[in-house]
């Protein structure tokens, strides 16, 4: 316990996001990330399927496990933006996130939404992402908001290969 009476519970790897750093402490490229992810070798990417007009990713920096986004492949910030197409695709693949993060790891209830704009929270307001975020009971505790420290169980990688082998071939 320090001089203030508070216990400390150290979380380095929050460096990475205050820093604006990827997992491997390299500064991140140049451009929208999302216009960039879909380029990505493996194992960089974090990728989990593509479709026609629009992709599924793993979040960077995760709120639970399995927390996805699902992205339309052209650089746009509004939903009314979007062609029916892409509308329709982002639809799709939100539905099909659900059913398998369901299958790999059993979620109560999930999140879904888009932040539009900085203003409502989007932190990358130049290009659409729907949220795909399973929830636990009991997932949201004390550690966020009084520790500022998120706990995940499973790393990005781990969580990857099984929303990999579980989503289905297109």
């Amino acid at each position: 316990m320090d001089d203030d009476g508070l216990l400390r519970l150290w979380a380095p790897h929050r460096m990475v996001y205050i820093a604006g750093q990827s997992n491997a402490g390299q500064k991140q490229p140049e451009g929208c990330p999302f216009c960039l992810a879909p380029g990505l070798e493996e194992p960089e990417t974090l990728v989990v399927a593509r479709g026609e007009a629009v992709y599924a990713l793993l979040n960077l920096y995760p709120y639970n496990p399995g927390h996805l986004l699902v992205c339309p492949y052209r650089h746009v910030a509004d939903y009314t933006d979007l062609t029916e197409a892409e509308t329709a695709e982002v639809a799709a693949f939100t539905r099909t996130a659900m059913r398998v993060v369901r299958s790999v790891s059993s979620p109560h209830g999930f999140n879904i939404g888009m932040n539009q704009g900085s203003i409502a929270g989007a932190g990358i307001a130049a290009h659409l992402h729907q949220h795909v975020v399973p929830r636990w009971g009991g997932d949201a505790n004390f550690m966020p908001v009084i520790g500022q420290t998120k706990i995940l169980p499973q790393l990005l990688a781990e969580t990857r290969d099984l929303i990999l082998k579980a989503w289905p071939a297109v």
